[in-house]
């Protein structure tokens, strides 16, 4: 899987999980720097399950409110 697939996979994941439209997912995931977290740790998340991948972007996000 190429990094703009796996971030495209994460988008629209996650848009399902949290029942939200995958563009205003996209764009929460770009102000955020989540696209270039997932880019820069690919490696590392990729191969991850989808409940730990989901854990992981809900904690990196409630760790961006703050």
């Amino acid at each position: 899987m190429s990094v703009i697939s796996f971030q495209t996979f994460c988008v629209e994941f996650y848009s399902r999980h949290i029942q939200k439209p995958s563009n205003e997912v996209y764009e929460l995931f770009q102000k955020s720097g989540l696209l270039d977290l997932l880019e820069k740790d690919y490696d590392d998340l990729h191969g991850m399950g989808m409940e730990y991948l989901m854990r992981f972007i809900e904690e990196y996000l409630e760790g961006e409110k703050k």
